[in-house]
């Protein structure tokens, strides 16, 4: 391999940090917001993803408000970097989230990393490791809104050196909010079913790197909202429980000559039904920082409450 390899990877990995420090989420949901979404009673409506009527998805680029009891596994992702030498990067990842006590929860995530550059050996490795300290602090149901603060911790050294992992970790104080529009006017009932979540969180390096903002939202359209809350059109299975959405994962470096600002445009579809979400998005480069090749991403969520009710679902301490 020649001498160059190192610095390719690296600049690779920090246009795919840049692209999914939302994070990636990894970032998720559960069961119980997918039961009440897709009607099948209220008992669990508050379990997850739910202010009132409105269900928030798990969204794959940027992570949701909730402080509760997640799994998604597997994200998938894919794409190519056109630099030199071309190089096909693809990542599997999971993340776990548990609620501790009631709106605070804890969650890890990590991710396989696989570089493939044209014409040289590939190189591969797991990331590395992220934890999550999320608290939900505020919830509006007539405004179907809420507010959650949180800390993420990228941990330094924990992931292969093959891939260019860093040495040195990231802490990333984060905002989280979401927000449905339920309560517009009936002259613009057909707005109703949207609903917009966002983040932003500044990156805090233990090494000489730029400090970053981390900005990201996603804009949905329920049709399961549509369908129940504003007005039955007749959709079909499966269209009736799809979300269109299109996620924005921005960072911007703030100081110590970081450039411009890198991410991705994620356009996709969430199919949700009782036990899990399938969500599937396309990643299109922000700019030429943020690579050259629009790329894909999969993932799975498993509603583990609905799954295995008797251990998920409820938080460990306090009811």
């Amino acid at each position: 391999m020649s001498t160059e390899a190192p610095d390719m990877k690296r600049s690779i990995i920090e246009k795919r940090l840049a692209a999914w420090k939302g994070r990636t989420r990894w970032l998720a949901a559960s069961s119980g917001a997918a039961a009440a979404a897709l009607g099948l009673g209220t008992a669990g409506l508050q379990a997850h993803g739910f202010v009132g009527e409105r269900f928030f998805p798990p969204t794959i680029q940027t992570d949701d408000p909730f402080a509760v009891d997640e799994l998604a596994f597997p994200t998938v992702s894919t794409f190519l970097d056109p630099g030199s030498p071309p190089t096909r990067e693809t990542d599997a990842g999971f993340s776990f989230s548990k609620e501790i006590f009631p709106r605070f929860a804890l969650a890890f995530s990590e991710t396989y990393v696989n570089l493939a550059p044209r014409g040289m050996p590939s190189a591969h490795g797991f990331d590395n490791l992220s934890l999550n300290a999320k608290y939900q602090l505020w919830e509006n149901v007539p405004h179907e809104a809420l507010f959650s603060i949180g800390l993420e911790a990228g941990v330094g050294g924990t992931g292969a050196r093959s891939i260019g992992a860093e040495s040195a970790s990231i802490l990333t104080p984060t905002l989280y909010a979401g927000k449905g529009f339920g309560d517009l006017p009936d002259a613009l009932k057909f707005a109703k079913p949207f609903a917009l979540t966002a983040t932003l969180g500044e990156e805090l390096p233990t090494s000489a790197d730029p400090n970053a903002l981390d900005w990201g939202f996603a804009l949905e359209y329920s049709l399961r909202y549509l369908q129940t809350q504003v007005k039955d059109i007749g959709l079909p299975v499966p269209f009736k429980s799809m979300i269109p959405v299109v996620e924005f994962a921005m960072t911007t470096p703030e100081n110590r000559g970081g450039g411009p600002t890198t991410g991705i445009i994620a356009p996709g579809i969430l199919y949700e039904n009782n036990y899990f979400q399938l969500g599937a998005e396309a990643m299109i480069p922000l700019n030429r920082d943020s690579g050259g090749g629009v790329g894909a991403v999969f993932q799975l969520q498993l509603y583990i409450d609905d799954l295995w009710p008797r251990i998920f679902g409820h938080p460990l301490f306090g009811k």
